[in-house]
């Protein structure tokens, strides 16, 4: 059995989603840097930085990082559809959960926590510093939507690793709001995505009100 360390609203929905997929057996721990509590003690020994989603292997191993996790899932388990059987299909998958790890979930951080990028200062940069962000991400969105969305590793209709970590990060710092009115198409795949039978009982217990 899998144990995954994550929170509502958090990156660790995906995995959930992924988990659901794969139709394995696994424990979810609450547990975030921002939380008090035995799950997140367990948290912070097994990754330092307190990061989540974190899964802990039947063997004791950790893995971290979004991104990562789907890729070991979706080769744990080639039935899944995580990932694509073609290798040409897979590797353009791969690139774009990279993508959103490295560019997109970057801005966020940013976002999230200016003050670790800017320490001590005033509130004035603070804010410049995050709108900046924001922007950056936004646009980032819109570089990924115009790189993979007319491609067939896109799979709004059967949604994959791809498609649920999309659908999970771009709900954070307004992006849904942002890429409705610059790429209408990409904002309605991702509302396909959101209803996909696989997906929406996650969905629901993070964002109910959504």
């Amino acid at each position: 059995m899998y144990r995954l360390y994550g929170t509502e609203r958090s990156g660790s929905a995906a995995i959930e989603m992924a988990l659901a997929r794969c139709q394995a057996d696994y424990r979810l721990e609450n547990a975030s840097s921002w939380q008090e509590g035995s799950g997140s003690e367990a948290l912070k020994a097994l990754n330092p930085l307190m990061q989540i989603p974190t899964l802990l292997l039947a063997d004791g191993a950790v893995l971290t990082e979004s991104a990562a996790i789907l890729i070991y899932l979706g080769l744990e388990y080639p039935l899944s559809g995580l990932l694509s059987n073609d290798a040409d299909l897979r590797a353009q998958q791969i690139r774009g959960l990279i993508f959103i790890s490295s560019n997109c979930y970057a801005a966020i951080g940013v976002i999230d926590y200016p003050e670790r990028w800017l320490a001590a200062a005033h509130d004035t940069a603070l804010s410049a510093l995050k709108t900046g962000a924001t922007q950056r991400l936004h646009q980032q969105w819109e570089t990924f939507s115009d790189i993979f969305s007319a491609t067939a590793a896109w799979r709004p209709d059967d949604p994959g690793a791809l498609e649920m970590l999309a659908c999970v990060v771009t709900r954070w710092s307004e992006t849904r709001r942002e890429l409705q009115q610059t790429r209408p198409e990409f904002y309605a795949a991702l509302t396909r995505i959101d209803r996909h039978p696989t997906l929406t009982a996650v969905l629901q217990r993070h964002w109910p009100a959504a």
